[in-house]
């Protein structure tokens, strides 16, 4: 291990160069151990609710979230900080609300998570509705040699967008991020791979978007606001600026592909899902490729914040991502 110059009087002794290598082990072996203990436990949990009628699972799951609900005050200040940014006009009685129900609907998305392996095509059909297919269907037989790109996010339960979606025959290309757990990741994976799903990891993601976009495909990336200065440009999301992930404007632009709006909405309480499929959109084109990315970027971010404003229980980023908000560019 390097020692930088002048942190220590005299050199270290062997004892102590030697004990760093035992720590730096018995720490990697904590977090397997700790990655392991997690994994068994996830796998516990889900392996129950997926034991269960999908209905009681609901319940079991929302029961959960909202004990989450009640112990989490941090998570509650955040999210009502964020939502009063977000929605000014409204209430705070109204912002607690659309709070509470957003944890909740992450319960009954851990249920439906447990269930998907079971789910045949046609309890899946009778599941998830999809309204105005027509926009997806014009895509897909567009004469150009590109595939799809889907503008969606953190909305509704997205895993059961994909997973569907591929179940009726169109397959979706992921790009992800791996989990922080890699087993959670790799069961995560799996399940995904039932319907199809192809995943390309974030940090190789340039060539195999392009490559899967040269094969028709349909691609999801990210969009989503609290993006880092290199991927993200900002734009107005709910009046202010925000740094947005620019990604799928960049990729629009050097593919030439269509970009189809698609957001999931759950029903009630229940297990039931209407996905809106909102009209083709494409890339601003004036040549100068800056000016355009942060065009098209805003434009998918004005889709995304309406679709917010209609269903904002539904915005699973509700808790953590309008901090962006309070981000301003610097100049």
């Amino acid at each position: 291990m390097p020692v930088v110059a002048g942190e220590e009087s005299t050199a270290p002794s062997p004892r102590r160069t030697r004990s760093r290598p035992r720590r730096t082990t018995r720490t990697r072996a904590a977090s397997r151990a700790w990655d392991r203990a997690e994994y068994f436990v996830a796998r516990a949990i889900f392996g129950f609710l997926g034991m269960l009628p999908l209905t009681l699972a609901l319940r079991v799951g929302e029961a959960v979230t909202w004990m989450v609900w009640l112990v989490a005050v941090p998570l509650r200040r955040v999210g009502i900080m964020n939502l009063t940014i977000a929605f000014p006009d409204k209430p705070q009685a109204e912002r607690a609300r659309i709070l509470r129900a957003s944890m909740l609907n992450l319960g009954r998305m851990a249920a439906e998570l447990a269930h998907l392996p079971r789910l045949s095509d046609g309890q899946l059909r009778e599941m998830v509705q999809f309204e105005d297919e027509a926009w997806l269907r014009e895509a897909l037989t567009w004469e150009r040699p590109t595939g799809v790109l889907i503008l969606s996010g953190h909305f509704g339960n997205w895993e059961l967008l994909v997973y569907a979606q591929g179940r009726r025959g169109h397959p979706v290309t992921m790009v992800h991020r791996p989990m922080r757990n890699p087993l959670i990741d790799r069961w995560l994976n799996a399940v995904r791979a039932r319907a199809g799903t192809r995943l390309v990891r974030k940090h190789h993601a340039a060539g195999e978007v392009l490559r899967a976009l040269r094969q028709k495909q349909l691609l999801v990336l990210p969009f989503d606001q609290n993006s880092t200065r290199g991927l993200g440009v900002f734009v107005d999301f709910f009046g202010l600026p925000a740094s947005t992930n620019a990604g799928l404007a960049r990729v629009a632009l050097r593919a030439d592909a269509p970009i189809v709006p698609a957001f999931i909405v759950r029903q009630g309480r229940s297990a039931r899902h209407v996905v809106h499929l909102l009209p083709i959109m494409e890339a601003e084109r004036t040549g100068d490729m800056q000016a355009d990315v942060l065009a098209t970027t805003a434009r998918l971010s004005a889709v995304f914040e309406e679709m917010v404003r209609r269903f904002p229980e539904q915005w699973r980023t509700v808790a953590v991502g309008a901090q962006a908000l309070e981000d301003t560019p610097a100049g």
